[in-house]
């Protein structure tokens, strides 16, 4: 364990909390890199509240305290900022909302508040529920379906037609195929150690790179289509092409500064929700009582007909499901932030200039928040009943003023999708399946979550499946007393 000490301007050292040992040259990087997840759960059990790692020859002090989390997210939120955190090249959108920072960001984000606005985002109801019809009409029982690319496909679709109002439905397969260049792999150690950006086939940055340019014309032709078109419209684009910059009064955003929002909603708008449906699917084959609870909310309040808007408030336990599928894995599950100034938290002094990182991931599961961690359980949500959520224990879509802009959007597109896909299908992953984790941007399942469509249940055959459950784990308790996860189990059906 090492205590690291960094020179500051009045020649005091404010120490660093401690962390591992780094390697030369690399850092911790290599076992960063091998485990991501795993790592920073040994990170936070072995060094508690704060530990610093070292990208490279570059310092990064994790934080694992709900109340950390709430004083750079939202206490102090200008004095933290995001665009330092990376570290921008012809891969990256510099200029959209998730990098941009200070008065350029508020005044362009303001700009294109309104087609987040509630009664906006409603709108956008029709067209969800029109493409996830058209997704699910050709499924049919029996079926083996990949939910991860389908998911991709579904909410690419949905965020082009809600945003920029372009139907995407022509190169689906080759935009998922592209965004997974772009987002699916991780940055190679050339890259962000030393700094080598090498354009070749065969290095992540050289992959990132042909993605990027395939997405550049794409987008490019639709900034031009649409300023060469007089029509009126209320989306996300025509906004962004009257929106000023934020920085010489009176000028508009460049077609490049167009380009970085428009890449950054479509990449953020679809992947967190895709990925997000996917995992919440392997979930609830995983625990086929829980699915049975949400089949039935589906049957009391929809019947047979397809949810609308008006039904969103009265499927409090599919919105209880989805927030435990975040909580568990969280699309977003690392986040960081560059301190402006120096600042203080529990009695360490961090100079300005210090990287922050808050992972979701581990927030999430902390055992002395989050009582039985592991355990999937929709119930803790029920506000009645439920446990209380300290401030910063759950931010799935961050917080304070940089909260994702599209958060009402992809809650209500998680919602529909979830209702119209459980109405219809029952989908049951293999028997053993591990689906695995690739933690880059998003966390992404290593393998395809591929199902198999069954029949959904009646309700008098999901009430004889419910109770040979019971029974099954009841002659399990008594095969094998003292198992703790089995009581668990049991005890869930009577929601204790």
């Amino acid at each position: 364990m090492t205590t690291v000490a960094q020179d500051t301007t009045d020649n005091i050292t404010p120490s660093l909390p401690p962390g591992p040992r780094p390697w030369p040259v690399i850092g911790n990087m290599l076992s960063f890199r091998q485990d991501p997840l795993g790592y920073l759960q040994h990170l936070q059990r072995t060094y508690g509240d704060m530990a610093t790692v070292y990208l490279g020859r570059v310092p990064l002090v994790f934080l694992f305290k709900p109340e950390y989390v709430r004083y750079v997210l939202v206490e102090h939120p200008r004095n933290f900022t995001s665009r330092e955190i990376s570290q921008p090249d012809e891969t990256t959108a510099s200029e959209g909302l998730l990098t941009i920072d200070g008065e350029k960001h508020r005044q362009q984000r303001r700009a294109v508040q309104p087609a987040f606005h509630k009664k906006q985002v409603e709108g956008y109801a029709s067209a969800i529920m029109q493409y996830t019809q058209e997704a699910i009409s050709s499924w049919h029982i029996g079926d083996s379906v990949d939910l991860t690319q389908s998911m991709q496909e579904l909410t690419l679709r949905i965020i082009g037609k809600c945003l920029f109002g372009v139907d995407f439905a022509s190169q689906l397969e080759a935009l998922g195929k592209t965004f997974d260049d772009m987002i699916g792999s991780q940055a190679g150690i050339l890259d962000t150690v030393f700094n080598l950006r090498i354009d070749n086939p065969v290095t992540a940055y050289g992959k990132r790179l042909s993605a990027m340019r395939k997405l550049n014309m794409s987008i490019y032709t639709l900034i031009a289509e649409r300023r060469s078109d007089p029509t009126e419209r209320n989306d996300v684009l025509s906004l962004l092409l009257k929106t000023e910059d934020g920085v010489v009064p009176g000028q508009l955003l460049s077609d490049k500064q167009i380009h970085d929002h428009i890449l950054t909603f479509i990449a953020a708008g679809h992947e967190t929700t895709a990925i997000s449906l996917a995992w919440t699917f392997y979930l609830l084959s995983e625990h086929p009582h829980i699915r049975a609870k949400l089949q039935e909310e589906l049957r009391t309040v929809l019947g047979d007909r397809p949810p609308t808007l008006e039904d969103i408030p009265k499927l409090t336990y599919t919105d209880w499901v989805l927030s435990e599928s975040m909580r568990l894995y969280p699309p977003a599950w690392i986040q960081g932030r560059f301190a402006v100034d120096e600042f203080e938290l529990d009695g360490v002094r961090f100079p300005a200039g210090t990287r922050v990182m808050m992972s979701q991931w581990i927030m999430h599961r902390l055992p002395e928040i989050w009582k039985d961690p592991l355990v999937f359980r929709p119930e803790r949500w029920d506000p009645e009943h439920g446990q209380q959520v300290p401030p910063g224990a759950y931010f799935p879509f961050g917080g304070g003023p940089r909260t994702c802009i599209g958060m009402p959007l992809a809650q209500l597109e998680g919602r529909l999708i979830l209702a119209m896909v459980m109405q219809r299908f029952q989908p049951e992953m293999p028997a053993g399946f591990q689906p695995g984790f690739n933690p880059v941007i998003t966390l992404r399942p290593k393998h395809n979550l591929k199902a198999r469509l069954m029949p959904v249940p009646t309700r008098d055959e999901a009430s004889a499946a419910e109770r040979r459950v019971l029974v099954s784990s009841m002659h399990d308790l008594s095969d094998r007393k003292g198992c703790r996860t089995a009581l668990f189990d049991w005890l869930s059906f009577f929601r204790l």
